[in-house]
């Protein structure tokens, strides 16, 4: 009896945790169109509420748009891509490469903070587009950064960054 107390406490524990990363609603993007992401934060850090959300948008992520929030301030951090994009017919040689949202998030709520995006064929079917992202509090930070290796469940990962899979356009889920 004691011993199955104490694997439901740790099963518990390691469940929790996986629950408790910074993830995107829609786990799928189609390759070549548009992606509205919605990132969900589930918690603070440690008790603290969470006062700024980062998000890196990776290479080969162009026309990236972020949503304002009601109480939040918004910023972007635009630059040169290493390569040129055709969006609809027109050149693409800069865009979006930070999303920065600062306001103030108690440790005791869940909020999303969404952006809209399209994923080129920088990416192959099939493969993952990671988007490390910081969560910023008073006196720390949970920093979902790290991207797993090939075969790696994202989930032993302990800050496992936000990540979308690439689906054939058409074949949405």
């Amino acid at each position: 009896m004691k011993l199955s107390l104490i694997t439901a406490a740790v099963l518990s524990m390691t469940t929790t945790g996986a629950f408790a990363h910074a993830t995107f609603e829609k786990g799928e993007a189609q390759q070549g169109a548009a992606y509205k992401a919605v990132l969900r934060v589930p918690h603070g850090c440690n008790g603290e509420a969470t006062l700024k959300v980062r998000i890196q948008i990776p290479e080969g992520v162009i026309a990236v748009k972020p949503m304002p929030k009601a109480g939040w301030t918004l910023e972007t951090v635009k630059g040169p891509y290493e390569k040129e994009y055709d969006y609809y017919g027109s050149k693409l040689k800069e865009g979006v490469k930070e999303i920065v949202w600062t306001g103030e998030l108690p440790d005791e709520f869940y909020d999303e903070f969404v952006f809209r995006a399209n994923i080129t064929d920088a990416f192959a079917v099939g493969s993952m587009v990671y988007f490390p992202t910081v969560q910023e509090c008073a006196s720390g930070a949970e920093r979902w950064i790290e991207i797993p290796a090939e075969g790696q469940d994202p989930d032993e990962l302990e800050g496992p960054a936000p990540g979308v899979k690439v689906i054939e356009a058409g074949h949405e889920h």
